[in-house]
């Protein structure tokens, strides 16, 4: 009895010589922990956190049971273990560290917007939308990047320089079957066509569906490595999908994809989308 007294005494003691500064630090670390979870869920760098986590407990384990040998290899190995794995994560490191560095950005800058500025996008979102449409009716494959925080300078160099206003017309010129440009990917920066005939790295998802072919691999890719906003029509099937965040929704209409786009550029406040899976097996109906 007086040992559960003690106990459940030395609990209280403990809880309330808890500070605000101590909660702080605790909510932080889960957030951080919860971020680096998230991070490396959907990605290939998953399987290369399960080896090192692995490669740590034979470690442990070979420490406990005073295995001389094994614990030499080990310490060895992690020596030069961060240093390989910074190489062997630079494309995800990259990745995290642009979204990282581009979220609060992107943030002051909505701020520092007027809504006068903001509506001024929805023409161009409308001749987008329509473009999208009338691709999909005509069964004429397509790919838009419309560039946010991340800068896309490097995947521009690939392709050749457009800078026009953006008009459905034109952007079905670019992508009609018999043009030069048709097979590479449309870059919009700041509302205007920047490039056409762009490249894109494509994912390396192994989670991805198998029927989708390689312009929905690229669109996937570009999402992954930067904020944008990528537009995917099919030449096979007509579908209309956008990727986000290294997400493919699929089935958008001209309504549905107009408000999709308002919502993640801050024009509006519309119902979301239904159905956000990551790589979405379905299309929407």
């Amino acid at each position: 009895m007086d040992e559960n007294i003690f106990t459940w005494s030395y609990f209280i003691t403990q809880i309330k010589s808890i500070r605000i500064v101590d909660i702080i630090d605790i909510l932080l670390v889960a957030v951080l922990l919860y971020l680096v979870y998230s991070f490396i869920r959907d990605r290939r760098a998953g399987k290369l956190a399960a080896g090192v986590a692995l490669l740590i407990l034979v470690m442990l384990v070979s420490n406990l049971l005073g295995l001389s040998a094994m614990t030499y290899i080990m310490s060895n190995l992690f020596q030069v273990g961060f240093i390989a794995l910074v190489v062997v994560f630079q494309p995800e490191l990259r990745s995290a560290l642009e979204k990282v560095g581009g979220e609060p950005l992107k943030s002051l800058r909505n701020i520092g917007e007027s809504k006068d500025v903001q509506s001024s996008v929805s023409p161009y979102i409308n001749e987008i939308c329509r473009a999208a449409e009338e691709l999909s009716a005509s069964g004429t494959g397509a790919l838009m990047v419309l560039e946010r925080g991340t800068k896309l300078g490097d995947i521009i160099k690939t392709g050749v320089t457009v800078n026009a206003d953006i008009s459905s017309f034109l952007l079905k010129n670019i992508f009609y079957h018999g043009a030069p440009l048709h097979d590479g990917a449309v870059i919009i920066r700041g509302w205007r066509i920047c490039a056409a005939g762009c490249f894109l790295p494509l994912s390396s998802n192994e989670n991805i569906i198998m029927d989708l072919g390689t312009r929905h691999r690229a669109g996937i890719g570009m999402s992954e490595e930067s904020d944008a906003v990528v537009i995917i029509v099919s030449e096979e099937t007509g579908n209309v999908s956008v990727a986000t965040g290294g997400q493919l929704k699929r089935g958008y209409t001209y309504n549905s994809l107009k408000r999709e786009l308002e919502n993640l550029f801050s024009v509006s406040t519309p119902k979301k989308v239904n159905s956000i899976l990551p790589h979405i097996k379905k299309d929407q109906k």
